[in-house]
Order: C-alpha cells, then sequence, then structure tokens
C-alpha cells in the first residue's frame, strides 16, 4: 500500500514534473492524511489509514519553519522554482489558509522573488470567500477536475462530503481564467466480481470534460497520469497516446494544455 506521508509543514525541495524544483508546503499533520477527497489513487494513501494523532501546523509554525528553509536554501545558492501547497491532504482545508499564504507571498518576495507560489487543491473549498480570494493571489491556482461524471467522482475521488460537479465548474468559471485545470486521466481495465472497469480516457468521458473546461476558460490546463504507486493496485497508466489525443483537442479549443506521462 501507497504510505507517501510528508512531513508538516515543509519539506522537499522535490523536483515536479510539472512545476520544476519545488519547495513543499504541508499544511496537514506531519503523521497522517486529512483530506476531502479519498481518491483511490492518492500517493498518501486511503484516509482511514493514516489517521493523524498531531494537529495541524499553525500559522506561526508554517511561517518560522518555511522562512528557515528559504534563509538554508538561499545560502546554499539552490532556490526553489516554486512553494507548492501540498501534501497529506487538502491544503486549502486549512482554518488559516488564507493567512497562510500572505505570509508565504511575503518570504517569497524577501526570499526568492523569481519563485511561484502554486495551490494544488481539490476543489472542494471555493465556496468559502476567505480561500477564494486566497487563491486569486498565488501565481499558480491549480484546481482539480478529473471528469464531470459524477458516478466517476463518486468512485475515483470519493468526495467525503458535498460535492457536485455543477457547483465545482461555476465556482471555477467566478475565477475568470485566473486558474489552471488538472486533470488525473487513468484506467482500470481488469477488475475483480463488483469492481466496475474505469478509464476516463475516452470520449464518453473526454467530451464533457473538455466542454466544461472550455466554459471554465482557464489559463491552462494540466493532465496527466499515474506517476507514483497507488494505494488501489490494480490502476494503470494513460498512455502517451492517449494523454497526447487529449492534449491536442484541449489545444484546438485555443486553451494551453500541458501533457506529464
Amino acid at each position: 500500500m501507497s504510505t507517501i506521508i510528508y512531513p508538516a509543514p515543509i519539506f522537499g525541495p522535490v523536483h515536479s514534473r510539472r512545476l520544476g524544483v519545488s519547495l513543499g508546503i504541508n499544511l496537514m499533520p506531519a503523521d497522517g492524511k486529512v483530506c476531502t477527497f479519498d481518491c483511490i489513487y492518492c500517493e498518501c494513501g486511503f484516509n482511514h489509514d493514516f489517521r493523524p494523532t498531531l494537529p495541524r501546523p499553525t500559522r506561526e509554525e508554517t511561517a518560522h519553519a518555511l522562512e528557515l528553509k528559504l534563509q538554508e536554501m538561499q545560502a546554499q545558492g539552490l532556490l526553489p522554482d516554486v512553494l507548492t501547497f501540498a501534501g497529506n491532504g487538502e491544503p486549502t482545508g486549512h482554518p488559516q489558509f488564507a493567512d497562510i499564504i500572505d505570509d508565504t507571498i511575503r518570504l517569497r518576495n524577501r526570499y526568492c522573488p523569481e519563485a511561484k507560489v502554486s495551490v494544488l487543491s481539490n476543489a472542494t473549498q471555493l465556496h468559502r470567500r476567505d480561500v477564494f480570494d486566497a487563491l486569486l493571489r498565488v501565481d499558480n491556482n491549480i484546481q482539480k477536475l478529473d471528469t464531470v461524471d459524477e458516478a466517476f467522482i463518486r468512485h475515483i475521488d470519493r468526495p467525503t462530503g458535498h460535492y457536485a460537479v455543477s457547483e465545482v465548474v461555476e465556482n471555477l468559471r467566478r475565477f475568470k481564467g485566473q486558474v489552471i485545470i488538472q486533470t488525473m486521466f487513468l484506467k482500470r481495465l481488469s477488475t475483480a466480481q463488483g469492481v466496475p472497469a474505469i478509464d476516463n480516457t475516452t470520449d464518453a468521458y473526454v467530451e464533457p470534460w473538455l466542454r466544461a473546461v472550455e466554459l471554465i476558460a482557464p489559463r491552462q490546463v494540466m493532465i496527466y497520469t499515474i506517476d507514483r504507486e497507488t494505494p488501489d493496485r490494480t490502476l494503470a497508466k494513460a498512455t502517451k497516446k492517449e494523454l497526447d489525443r487529449i492534449r491536442d483537442r484541449v489545444l484546438a479549443a485555443g486553451i494551453n494544455c500541458t501533457a506529464s506521462y
């Protein structure tokens, strides 16, 4: 079973397929996972297998740890390309998320002004005004939309609370282009009895997803596939050919799109 549980509040730097040299900011507990999704492809495992005993890091703890790490990297002459909110769950679920974003921008401007501030989010907290406004202040507001098929989302992303695709799409439209859409493409063609096959690379999924993307009109779309071990071992990567085909359809719609294999 996949068990990548990240330190908190700072981890890395790591090399990101999409973002470059990334210094991670994990606003979830250091010993477990807290997320509003329970994705069957999550590298951090299933929520119920890694229930934390520690609290989330506070705003003050996060800013202090980030400043120390940036000072260390500055002294080494190895500054990050990006400061990325990710880790053991949904970063926007932290009650002090907006204030932490402001602290991070301040520290970025002081120590590594060329670096971008990125947030990897599953779009479940966009109804909160403080979260929405904070995301408008970051450089890379990266929001997940794996499909617009409700049944697929229930089976693959497995939201832990209220989730309606129509509401998520409408909230993403409210960014007026100041958003990047991130989509995971994957498949499971051979399954045990009672476990449905899945494949969101087919036109049945891609075409309605693309229509939603066109409505959202993001500045960029990032499509990708499985790269690390998943807690559901029956999953398989989308092929390069399949990702390239989807990428080309997004590009043909006039939207910048990258594919990570």
